[in-house]
Formats: C-alpha cells, sequence, structure tokens
C-alpha cells in the first residue's frame, strides 16, 4: 500500500470546507429558533380546554361509573405449537382487516404531520428538509471535487482508495445531514419521521459501497484461464451482475426499512404497518426471483441449474411468507441461511490477504490465527447477538415458552462456544506445531539437540490431550448453556472412570507407565532402543503405547506397560570393541603401531573423523586360539555411528596388514616325523584307515562288501 501525502491546500479546502458548513448550520438553527416560538393554538383545541375546566364536566367525570370488564376471552391454547399457530393466524387476520384501514390511517397520519406543520410554520419546514439534503450533498460533492485534485497522479489502489474516495465523502454526507437535523428546531413527529429515512438512505449507500468492493475488488488470480479475480473469484460480466442486482436488493431493504420505521413514528397501527411492509416486501421479492432468475450460469448448467432456480426462488416465498407471517426470528435464521455462506467466503478471502505466509515465529503464528480464526468467529458471532436481539425484541407466544427460550438462547451461545473453543484449539495447535517444527532442525550443539528431542517427543503427547480437554470443557459449556445439568454428567463420568480403572487394569497400567517413562526421559523420538525382544527407532508415541522402527524395517507396536527395562543405545556417546585373529609369528608391537596409524587416519577423514571421539587402539592380547592370537580393539564414537566407523577401521587394518606383512590366523594341520620309515608307516596306516571306512559303508548301503 502505497501512502498518500495531502498537499497544504487541501487541508486549506477542507478548513473552508468546515467553517462554510458551520456558518450554514448556524444560520439554518438560528432560523428555525426564531421560527419556533409558540403560536396560539386552533379554535378548536381552546374550546376542548374550556370544557375540561367546566366545573359541571368535572364534576361527571368523576362520577362516571367504571366500564364494565370484558367477557372471558377463550381460554389460550397451551401447547407450544397450537399457541404458535394461534399467533400467526392472529397476525394474518390483523393484516387482512387492516385492508380497509389504510387509506383513512394514512389520512389521519397526513392529517397530524399538517397539524405539527401549521403551529411551527409550514415554510421553514420545508425549507429545513431541502436544506439538510442541500447541505449534505454540497459538503459530499467539495469533498469530491477537492479529493479529485489531490489524488491525481497519486498512485493509491485497494482498501485505502475506497475509503477516501467513497467512504469518506459517505461520512461527511451522513455527520452533516444529521447534524442539521439534531440542531434543527424541528417538531417531534416529523423528526421522528424523516431520521429512520435518512438513516435507512444512509446505510443503503454504506452497504452499496460494501457490495461494491466486495464483488469488485480483491487481488486478482493469477494463472487462471478463465479470468477469475477479487474476493469471491468472479468473472468481471459476474461481478457486475451481482453487483446491479445488490444494489437494486439493498435499495429496495432499505426503503422498506425507512418506511416501517416512517410508519411507527406517524402513530399507524401495527395492522396496518404490517400491511404495507408486506406489500413492499413484494418488490424486495420480485426483484430476488428476477436475480435467481437471471444469474450467470457458472458451472451449473443444465437441468440442474433449472432445479437449483426452482428450489431457490421456492425458498425466498416461503422465507417472505414467514415475515409476513410475523416469525421474524425464522425470517432471520433463513436469511443467515442465503447470506452468511458469502459472507464468510468473503472474509476468509479478505483475511488470507492480510496473513504473513513467512510466519516463523510465535508472534507471528498467533496474529495469522486471530486474524483468520477471529474475522470468522466475529463475524458468526454479531450474527448470533443479533439474532439474540430480534428474539429478545420480538418473541412470540411460542418463544415465550421457557424451554424453548432456553434451548434458543443456548443454541446461539453454544455456536458462540464451539467457535471460541476452535480459536484456542488453532492457537494451542498452532504454537504447539511451531515449536516441532522449530525442534526439527538441525544443530550442532549436543544440548540444543537434546532439547529439541524431547520437546519433540513430549508436544505432540501434549497436543492430543489439550485437544481432549478443550473439546470435553466446550461441550460441557454448550450443554450447561441448553439447560442439561452437567454435574451429573461429571459425577457419572469419575464413576465410567473409576469402573475402567478396575476393569481394565492393563490400559491403566500402559498409560502411568507412559507418563512415567516420559518423566523420567527413557527415550525420545528418533532414539534407537531395545527393550527385551523389541528394538528399533523410536518413530512416534500415543497415550498407551510406542512405535519402534526395526533397522530391517518392521514396525513394532509395544505398550508402554510391556516395555520393562529400556536399553537406549542413542545417547551421549557408544564404545565399540572388536576381535581380530592374527598368528602367531606376528609382531604384537608392530601391529600395536600400526593401528595407531589407522587411528589417526580416522580422524582425519571428513566424513569419518566428527563422529569419533576416541579413535580406533589396539588394547592387547585378548587370548590366545588354537591357531593363533586374539586381539582386542575398542574405538568410542557418537551414537548410531560406530558401526560406520568400525567398518572403515576394519578395511584399513586389513590392507595396512598385508603391506606390513602381518599375517592373519587361520586353521593348519601339519605332519611331520623323524625317520622315513616311520613316515612311510603312518601313509600305510592312513590308506588303511581309509579302506576300512570306505568297507564300512559299503556294508551299510548293500549288507555285503563289494568285490
Amino acid at each position: 500500500m502505497v501512502g498518500l501525502k495531502l498537499p497544504q491546500r487541501m487541508w486549506k479546502s477542507f478548513c473552508g470546507l468546515l467553517a462554510f458548513l458551520a456558518i450554514v448550520v448556524g444560520i439554518a438553527s438560528h432560523g428555525f429558533a426564531q421560527e419556533a416560538a409558540p403560536i396560539a393554538p386552533p379554535a378548536k383545541v381552546q374550546q376542548l380546554i374550556q370544557l375540561l375546566d367546566d366545573p359541571e364536566v368535572k364534576q361527571w367525570l368523576s362520577t362516571k361509573p367504571a366500564a364494565a370488564p370484558p367477557a372471558a376471552a377463550a381460554a389460550p391454547a397451551t401447547g407450544i405449537v397450537a399457541r404458535w399457530t394461534a399467533e400467526v393466524r392472529r397476525h394474518l387476520t390483523g393484516i387482512r382487516n387492516a385492508v380497509p384501514r389504510v387509506f383513512p390511517e394514512m389520512q389521519a397520519a397526513r392529517e397530524r404531520v399538517t397539524g405539527d406543520m401549521v403551529s411551527h410554520g409550514t415554510a421553514p419546514i420545508l425549507k429545513g428538509f431541502l436544506l439538510i439534503l442541500l447541505i449534505g450533498y454540497s459538503a459530499e460533492y467539495l469533498l469530491r471535487w477537492q479529493l479529485g485534485r489531490s489524488l491525481k497522479g497519486a498512485e493509491l489502489t485497494g482498501p485505502a482508495r475506497t475509503m477516501l474516495v467513497r467512504v469518506l465523502p459517505l461520512v461527511v454526507f451522513a455527520a452533516v445531514s444529521l447534524a442539521v437535523l439534531a440542531i434543527a428546531d424541528w417538531p417531534a413527529r416529523l423528526e421522528a419521521t424523516i431520521a429512520p429515512l435518512l438513516g435507512a438512505w444512509i446505510g443503503a449507500r454504506l452497504l452499496m459501497i460494501v457490495a461494491g468492493a466486495v464483488l469488485t475488488g480483491g487481488p486478482a488470480n493469477e494463472g487462471n484461464a478463465e479470468g477469475r479475480a477479487g474476493y469471491l473469484s468472479l468473472t468481471a460480466d459476474e461481478a457486475h451482475f451481482w453487483h446491479r442486482h445488490c444494489l437494486w436488493l439493498i435499495g429496495a431493504a432499505a426503503l422498506v426499512w425507512g418506511v416501517g420505521d416512517a410508519m411507527r413514528a406517524l402513530s399507524i397501527s401495527a395492522d396496518v404497518h404490517n400491511l404495507i411492509t408486506a406489500a413492499l416486501g413484494l418488490v424486495v421479492l420480485a426483484l430476488g426471483i428476477l436475480t435467481v432468475a437471471r444469474r450467470p450460469a457458472g458451472a451449473v448448467t443444465g437441468s440442474r441449474r433449472i432445479v437449483g432456480n426452482v428450489l431457490l426462488i421456492t425458498f425466498l416465498i416461503v422465507l417472505w411468507l414467514v415475515w409476513v407471517a410475523g416469525m421474524d426470528v425464522l425470517f432471520w435464521i433463513g436469511l443467515y441461511f442465503i447470506g452468511l455462506p458469502p459472507l464468510l467466503r468473503f472474509t476468509s478471502a479478505f483475511t488470507k490477504t492480510l496473513l504473513d505466509a513467512s510466519a516463523d515465529d510465535e508472534a507471528r503464528v498467533i496474529r495469522n490465527i486471530l486474524i483468520e480464526r477471529g474475522a470468522r468467529l466475529l463475524v458468526i458471532a454479531l450474527a448470533a447477538g443479533w439474532l439474540a436481539l430480534v428474539f429478545k425484541v420480538s418473541a412470540t407466544a411460542m418463544m415465550e415458552d421457557d424451554a424453548f427460550k432456553r434451548t434458543f438462547r443456548g443454541a446461539l451461545a453454544g455456536v458462540v462456544i464451539l467457535l471460541a473453543a476452535d480459536l484456542v484449539w488453532q492457537l494451542v495447535k498452532g504454537f504447539i506445531n511451531l515449536r516441532v517444527k522449530q525442534a526439527n532442525h538441525a544443530t550442532d550443539d549436543p544440548a540444543e539437540r537434546a532439547r529439541n528431542t524431547r520437546l519433540m517427543t513430549l508436544l505432540p503427547i501434549l497436543r492430543n490431550f489439550l485437544a481432549a480437554f478443550i473439546a470435553v470443557v466446550a461441550v460441557l459449556m454448550v450443554l450447561s448453556g441448553l439447560g442439561v445439568e452437567i454435574g451429573p454428567l461429571i459425577a457419572g463420568a469419575g464413576v465410567f472412570g473409576v469402573a475402567i480403572g478396575f476393569g481394565s487394569q492393563t490400559l491403566v497400567k500402559d498409560v502411568i507407565s507412559g507418563i512415567f517413562y516420559m518423566m523420567d526421559d527413557a527415550f525420545r523420538i528418533g532414539e534407537y532402543i531395545q527393550s527385551g525382544s523389541y528394538k528399533g527407532t523410536v518413530e512416534s508415541f500415543s497415550i498407551r503405547s510406542v512405535k519402534l522402527r526395526h533397522h530391517r524395517g518392521p514396525v513394532f507396536t509395544v505398550p508402554f506397560g510391556s516395555l520393562g527395562a529400556v536399553q537406549n543405545m542413542s545417547r551421549d556417546w557408544v564404545i565399540d570393541k572388536f576381535l581380530i585373529n592374527v598368528s602367531f609369528d606376528a609382531d604384537v608391537a608392530k601391529v600395536k603401531k600400526v593401528v595407531k596409524g589407522i587411528g589417526a587416519k580416522l580422524l582425519e577423514d571428513p566424513d569419518i573423523g566428527p563422529l569419533i571421539l576416541e579413535t580406533v587402539k589396539m588394547k592387547g592380547v585378548e587370548q590366545f586360539g588354537d591357531y593363533g592370537m586374539t586381539l582386542s580393539f575398542a574405538m568410542k564414537t557418537k551414537p548410531g555411528a560406530q558401526t560406520q566407523v568400525r567398518r572403515r577401521a576394519q578395511v584399513m587394518i586389513k590392507e595396512a596388514f598385508k603391506e606390513n606383512g602381518i599375517n592373519f590366523a587361520s586353521p593348519t594341520v601339519q605332519v611331520a616325523g623323524d625317520e622315513p620309515q616311520q613316515s612311510a608307516a603312518a601313509a600305510a596306516a592312513t590308506r588303511d584307515a581309509i579302506a576300512k571306512k570306505n568297507a564300512a559303508a559299503a556294508l551299510g548301503e548293500g549288507g555285503a562288501p563289494k568285490e
């Protein structure tokens, strides 16, 4: 958004405009004050006052018997549906009976207004009313003219330009018009009649500006072949159509609202008021049906479009009938059913433009969640609050039932509670996910790495626990708002928990064992552990078990109660030992020297060196075997790196032994004697032994020796 620096001449024009308005308002109020001088009442009013002051009339009025009480009305219906039906019937009957009274009551209202105007003078009232509009639109025109000069060449787009070019002139018009209306000495009845009309017009203009910003504003959708843009992803033709029809609907609805409030100010009876507003509501209904019938096809065409239009038109007609019947709460619920989904879509699309996509710290994450979820919560909470206000103001016979009141208010409160719980859960989940993401980053600090692995182990468990806790608390609050006694539920849950504890001791053992494993920091995610016949890398946790990934692939799901003693192979360091057999004639001192050189080379290796804490060394002769000596070697490495270092060390030892003439031990048989006769005898004995062995084998196969 590009900032706008207003020139000095613009501020001077604003000051001049304010001075002009102050002078005009002062002159108008002064003129109204002069015309407000009291005028003698009409002759008929003076005669009525004289009659009321006559002693005989006073005596007759004081001795007049009290009017007889009306006949007992029929017993009201007792059922909720019966009372509701009776209320609707009474409302519709009143509207039907009001048809012949429309013109007489309108004539009476005109006479009342005329009497007020006569008592205050006709000409000043008419001039004052025209002056209100003149001053309001003059101030708006001057502001628009000055803004047009000041914004020429300025790079200002988006919400800022909308506020300056559209909203600010409307604010000036509303402020000036209402100020003149408040300062001038109007007759009370006429002021109460004009005020709702002026308010309806100001509100309609504001809604028209909002509709224009929603339908035609917003960012462009890049890469969209259909050319859709704006907050609601509409094409240019769709946006133009909906904008035009929204203006018509808003204007008609404002007319109904303003005329309805003006009729109340004119003391027109409720039945006539309902009849006239119902007739004006037909205009809004006709515009709604026209909008549905002519709306752009979009992705839905053919029979599906026809069925959808028929259903929507039927819904609008039913909505109008509900409003005519006086069921305001149901009317607003139906209106929410139509208007809330696109409003929430716009809210979501608009808030996405305010989010920080590169949020990598707690403050930005919390800000994004508060903007996105908080905006939705605010919209629905305001809708629920307005519905509650309508329910309080226009409660019918059915809604006066205590059970219905409790259920309705509890349902509205429940919606807000669930949305608030969702907001809290999103904040908690976003914070925990951010911490897990930060803990998953690689680091060279061993202490930091240990802390990160511990966080990765405990935070998912904490997240699951908080999710269950928030859900349970929210459900209990909703049930309490609906009038359900949650005390027995909590007590029953306690008893049920005790029963589960006794009946599922293994489950309880698993859960409690897992808690203590976590408290003892026995293992973390990513560590290699072994417990009995189970071993592998810790992949994840649940509330009662741990998943181990064996190095060959299989996954073990082991309950905490079955782990027992845990051997953790991924903490701090590892000492690895291995044995090598060499021949008896090998020089042990030379072997030790060669291995020492190999250890130095391992430390210099860029891949292996960082994994070694203490390089490979020969510890000495472990034992003497049948064919050679067993030498012992050891080294200290980081956890999990011992196999890689040992394999490299053994390859280097083999090559070094070959280069230095050191032989590995191998099984040998040596036959030797002092005299040739003994050697010949030994050879003959060997031949005899072989012949006997073959003969025995032949007897075993055929039962008789072969020739």
